[in-house]
């Protein structure tokens, strides 16, 4: 087998969606952390109900909405500009240390992302981050209308590429998305950046398990859907050289 396009990611695989805590912080201090938990688990199950229910809005109105129900749930009150400036950080957000380095070492491949984000959205944060000078395509799951994990979202990468998903290697950080690319049909890299051994060592901590602690297991563990990712890897970094090895 012969990989010729690597397709990422986005949120939570090249970027990092916690980032945010840093505005989400000084809006309003103690919070950070929990806002950026919540706001993220809401963000993802708003994307998964409105495939569902055929509901489709893009993934910048899904943001405000969760971010929207995070604040109000926790009770925190907040003006315009605050929201504004927290939903700014989302075409901001930091890239993974290993990432620009990484994909530039796989040049020789087609590089694209294949992301929930709306194309303004996503538009902005590559140019802002600077992977649009490696990446060859930028695929907004918009232009079907339908979220990650559905099938229809994992086709945008043959129609837009014109290569077949047996010769496409997906990558994500997300246990969900890794396991719907490799339902879909193709080879899939699963980023695992926190293990079980690190989350049992947090949950020692605190004679009950802490709130952010049960938050970042609920994404960051793989889920249980009878399937599995091909190949299993800790950071962005690994990846050339597994690449470098799918060749027949």
């Amino acid at each position: 087998m012969t990989i010729k396009a690597v397709v990422f990611d986005a949120y939570g695989t090249l970027y990092d969606v916690q980032s945010v805590a840093s505005v989400t912080e000084q809006a309003f201090p103690g919070y950070g952390e929990i806002i950026t938990q919540v706001w993220r688990i809401k963000q993802l199950e708003y994307t998964w109900l409105r495939s569902l229910m055929r509901r489709y809005e893009d993934f910048s109105d899904v943001t405000r909405e969760s971010l929207a129900y995070t604040l109000r749930c926790l009770g925190l009150k907040y003006d315009k500009a605050d929201f504004a400036g927290i939903m700014d950080k989302y075409l901001h957000l930091d890239l993974y240390p290993d990432a620009l380095a990484s994909l530039a070492a796989m040049r020789d491949k087609k590089l694209a992302i294949l992301s929930n984000g709306s194309p303004d959205m996503l538009g902005a944060l590559v140019k802002n981050s600077g992977l649009d000078r490696v990446l060859d395509a930028t695929i907004s799951i918009d232009a079907n209308k339908i979220f990650k994990p559905s099938p229809d979202a994992y086709a945008l990468i043959e129609s837009t590429l014109h290569i077949p998903p047996h010769e496409v290697l997906f990558i994500s950080s997300n246990p969900w998305d890794a396991c719907g690319a490799k339902a879909f049909g193709l080879n899939v890299a699963w980023i695992e950046r926190v293990t079980p051994e690190a989350m049992a060592l947090a949950c020692l901590e605190s004679e009950t398990m802490p709130p952010l602690t049960m938050f970042k297991i609920l994404r960051t563990q793989m889920d249980e859907f009878g399937v599995a990712p091909d190949h299993r890897i800790h950071g962005l970094a690994e990846l050339p050289a597994l690449v470098s090895a799918q060749r027949s």
